[in-house]
């Protein structure tokens, strides 16, 4: 019914209806006025001129109407194109500040600004992006998920498979030799030769959506550069503690050495002779075997063998540790009956560590030790807390080599925090909150397996 109506007048859009519509409501006046005209018996002249000039009055206001209604919608028919295309720069104008039309236009202007607000936001964001992008190391792609053809490309990738952008865009991941990175874990690291470069390289993948198909991200991090620089930084750590260990035993004995050699020119020998070589050999003696002490505890340290699992009952562990060390009391306050799935010896090794370190320090103030341990979500928590002096600091408690006592290697703590992760635990020292001393405290998983869980 509608469409058919629709059909029947469609010769009249908008603006003819507001003509139509405008001429019809003064149609009654002016026929009123045409018909008192008539009948008031004036001259036929002057009753056809005022005819002539009411019915032009009559169109020219239905025309004025039309316009006014029809010429500010098409001004926001004008702005509104104009934003959907992008040009912002169009403001419309009203004299009244109070009425409907004027407050259509102001929204409209407001819009534009808006508008343009976000879509210098935009802009300035993009740019951003795309200068990040640009001067960031790592290689970054991004694929859509219908072909996985090639859409963004930085320069770093660019180089990377040493082909120009622009010959890049479009081309399938499978084409370019990416397509196994866009399935499989993420992050993963892989031994990758590339066109441009060559090296190991971490892989990370993502998804974002961009006119609203989804996209694959694709990151890929060259870690050669930076693994390099870490194990150059580790060898200059490792000569420099071991030159100044080595220096601090062959200095003594070489000026040792010097002396003895000078007592044995002598002639005649001193009468105490005997007594200054006994002493000088005694004391290289015991340099040597000190640093015979250093370096089997590096070699320990380097070569710590990988954890095999077997059942721990952590009662017996921590009794067993608790009674090697009799300088000091040592208390055990037993926790709930567990077994744990770790490697016992090396366990032994780590805990009698602790146990003789917290004594160390409880000797110092006539203190002892305690041993507590307790279960959480699938971990074993075991604290050794000593009645010692505290720490003073925590910056350089797991430094390879460093130590405060005279007769130490600092290896222990090392050791301990080493034997620790490769069972899948943390080890961490701190003071205790309920009194003086510190807490040692291991956390160990209940069903560590081992590399092959």
């Amino acid at each position: 019914m509608r469409s058919d109506e629709g059909r029947r007048f469609g010769w009249l859009n908008h603006e003819r209806r507001v003509f139509v519509l405008s001429l019809l409501a003064g149609l009654p006046a002016v026929i009123l006025s045409l018909v008192l005209l008539y009948r008031g018996n004036y001259p036929t002249k002057v009753t056809w001129t005022f005819g002539t000039l009411i019915v032009g009055c009559w169109f020219i206001v239905s025309l004025v109407v039309r316009e006014r209604v029809v010429r500010p919608l098409q001004t926001l028919s004008n702005m509104l194109a104009a934003l959907r295309e992008g040009d912002f720069s169009l403001r419309a104008r009203s004299s009244q500040s109070d009425d409907a039309l004027t407050l259509a236009l102001l929204e409209v202007n407001t819009l534009g600004n808006t508008l343009q607000a976000q879509r210098l936001g935009a802009m300035e964001a993009t740019a951003l992006l795309r200068t990040v992008m640009a001067e960031i190391d790592a290689a970054i792609f991004a694929f859509d998920d219908a072909g996985n053809q090639l859409r963004l490309a930085n320069r770093a990738g660019e180089r990377l498979l040493g082909v120009p952008v622009e010959r890049l865009l479009g081309r399938t991941a499978h084409a370019l030799g990416l397509a196994t990175f866009l399935t499989g874990d993420s992050p993963r690291v892989h031994d990758l030769v590339f066109p441009g470069r060559s090296g190991r390289w971490e892989v990370r993948r993502t998804t974002f959506r961009q006119d609203g198909r989804p996209h694959t991200l694709v990151v890929m991090s060259d870690l050669s550069k930076t693994l390099r620089e870490e194990e150059l930084l580790a060898w200059r750590r490792l000569v420099r503690v071991l030159s100044h260990e080595i220096n601090n035993s062959l200095t003594p004995i070489k000026s040792i050495a010097g002396s003895l050699l000078s007592i044995l020119d002598r002639t005649p020998r001193p009468p105490d002779a005997d007594d200054d070589l006994r002493g000088g050999l005694g004391i290289i003696g015991s340099r040597s075997e000190a640093l015979s002490r250093f370096m089997s505890a590096y070699a320990l340290l380097a070569r710590l063998p990988a954890p095999r699992p077997g059942p721990v009952d952590v009662g017996i562990w921590a009794r067993r540790a608790a009674g090697l060390e009799t300088r000091v009391p040592v208390q055990v306050r037993p926790g709930p009956p567990l077994i744990i799935h770790a490697d016992g010896d090396q366990l032994d090794q780590l805990l009698i560590n602790l146990v003789r370190n917290a004594a160390d320090a409880s000797l110092e103030a006539g203190g002892g030790v305690c041993l507590s341990w307790t279960r959480q979500d699938g971990h074993v928590e075991m604290d050794v807390m000593d009645e010692g002096p505290g720490l003073a600091t925590t910056a350089n408690l797991f430094v390879p080599f460093y130590t405060t006592k005279p007769s130490g290697t600092g290896i222990g703590l090392v050791l301990c925090r080493q034997i620790a992760e490769a069972h899948g635990g943390v080890l961490s020292l701190e003071n205790r909150t309920d009194g003086r001393g510190c807490v040692a405290r291991l956390r160990l998983p209940v069903a560590f397996r081992g590399s092959a869980a």
